[in-house]
């Protein structure tokens, strides 16, 4: 199947007939053939997004709410396509996509199409100079949405509804290597019948068309979620043009466990928190941290949990850990389980190359920890994004703070233990803008999400998200 751009409210193939295979990472099958978009398809793609921007902008946000309305419905309608579709391009459990990805790509909808309805302005009364000032919040125009493979259908309408909502038309770019649930999308768009232009979807790799597409003088804000490396390079060329940007990158996130922590939630929910989706989710905690006392027992254990994860077919309903996304992020993995040993790393489990019966072309990997390692180490500083977790044990609450702490990157962070007075405390020290106590990846959609230093630059979600997609401005008028 050749899944084609969605410009302009149609199906369009690319102008320069270049086509990138779709594999299975599963079984190492060819599922699809996407398209490689130029240039020029990113100029068709801006010129649409620009021409239907004051239509789309001049609208109610009650009309603007019933199309994403009607797209999160559509989704629903076809949920078990949806679910499929992103097992097969990710190589993530069908479960894991039954449970997590599609539904929270419909709430993401639901959520910022109720938002766009309620989003207010500021009023600010001055009596003793007879004066009022009030904010208006207007959409930027045309604006970038780039988005990764982990999550794919999930992070693409994390960061396409708010700016819909607000007034804004997009031009989105999806992970080649995921993106078909975009492409999915895209029919779901013109099922609904969303007015020509609202949304562009344009396919192909990021060196061209995602590059083009951020440098695109037309474009007015961009937000990305991806490696530190290509963040970096999006925030040096955005720069110099004073274009809004919105960075969510790496992460090498701690879990801290202390002695008092409610011991089966925590072994069941780190497990949990280590291995799903392969790893492959930027929240994962990938350095683990132990309290003394608790060490043995908690190693023990959590290696036992770890080796009950059954690896193999996505589409299995037995299965927890499916098939690493690609070739070149497989080799990835496999290196730095090799850095790892020559570092003084020992393996506890895991390690190996998996080949599951029938699924032998596949690209699997078993669950793996570490210990052993020195926390300046490039396996405790370098995010592996795979499978692939350290553990080390710590004294008291300053030490656990000063080796979470010890990282360039800052994206989330896990605390286990039953006294409050230290959760507060040590939440208040963790440099990382996600904290959770006792819980891991439980998200309200009205929070604030981001990560400090290398992890990114500004937050997204509820109010943060709509105020990135809009231009503050202030009016003062004297009676």
């Amino acid at each position: 199947m050749l899944l084609n751009n969605y410009i302009n409210g149609q199906f369009v193939t690319n102008s320069n007939q270049e086509l990138i295979d779709v594999i299975n990472p599963a079984t190492g099958e060819v599922i699809h053939q996407l398209i490689n978009s130029s240039t020029e398809d990113v100029n068709n793609a801006v010129q649409a997004a620009k021409d239907t921007f004051p239509f789309w902008s001049g609208i109610s946000s009650e009309e603007r709410s019933k199309y994403l309305l009607s797209i999160a419905q559509e989704i629903g309608n076809r949920f078990d396509e949806f679910a499929l579709a992103e097992s097969m391009d990710n190589g993530k459990p069908l479960s894991l996509a039954k449970r997590m990805d599609i539904p929270r790509a419909i709430h993401n909808l639901q959520f910022f199409a109720h938002a766009a309805t309620q989003f207010s302005s500021e009023f600010h009364d001055v009596p003793s100079n007879n004066t009022i000032n009030y904010t208006l919040r207007n959409p930027l125009g045309p604006v970038a949405c780039i988005s990764p493979w982990n999550l794919p259908l999930y992070l693409f309408t994390w960061k396409i509804a708010p700016a819909l909502a607000v007034g804004n038309t997009v031009v989105a770019k999806p992970s080649e290597v995921t993106p078909y649930t975009a492409y999915l999308l895209s029919e779901a768009c013109i099922k609904v019948g969303l007015p020509k232009g609202v949304l562009n979807i344009i396919h192909g790799k990021g060196d061209v068309a995602g590059d083009y597409l951020v440098k695109h003088k037309d474009i007015k804000a961009v937000s990305f979620t991806g490696s530190t490396k290509v963040g970096s390079h999006i925030a040096s060329t955005c720069a110099p043009l004073f274009r809004k940007v919105s960075l969510e990158m790496g992460g090498k996130n701690p879990i801290l466990i202390f002695d008092d922590c409610n011991y089966e939630k925590t072994l069941n929910t780190v497990v949990r928190s280590s291995f799903t989706n392969q790893g492959q989710i930027c929240l994962c905690g990938s350095r683990i941290y132990i309290q003394e006392g608790l060490y043995e027992k908690f190693k023990h254990d959590f290696i036992n949990e770890t080796k009950k994860l059954v690896v193999g077919n996505p589409l299995d309903e037995s299965t927890n850990i499916g098939a690493i996304v690609s070739k070149q992020h497989f080799d990835k993995i496999i290196s730095y389980i090799e850095i790892a040993k020559q570092e003084g790393g020992k393996i506890l489990t895991g390690g190996e190359v998996r080949k599951p019966k029938g699924f032998e072309n596949g690209l699997y990997i078993n669950p793996t920890i570490i210990e052993g390692l020195n926390n300046d180490c490039r396996t405790n500083q370098e995010e592996i994004f795979g499978p692939v977790v350290s553990i080390a044990s710590f004294k008291n609450d300053d030490d656990a703070i000063k080796l979470a702490n010890e990282s360039q990157y800052g994206l989330a962070s896990s605390i286990w233990t039953e006294n409050i007075s230290r959760a507060h405390k040590l939440a208040r020290e963790i440099n990382t803008g996600i904290v959770w106590i006792n819980t891991w990846l439980n998200r309200d959609l009205r929070t604030p999400f981001g990560g400090m230093k290398h992890s990114g630059v500004g937050r997204e979600g509820g109010l943060e998200a709509m105020r990135f997609f809009t231009e503050a401005k202030n009016v003062c008028i004297q009676y």
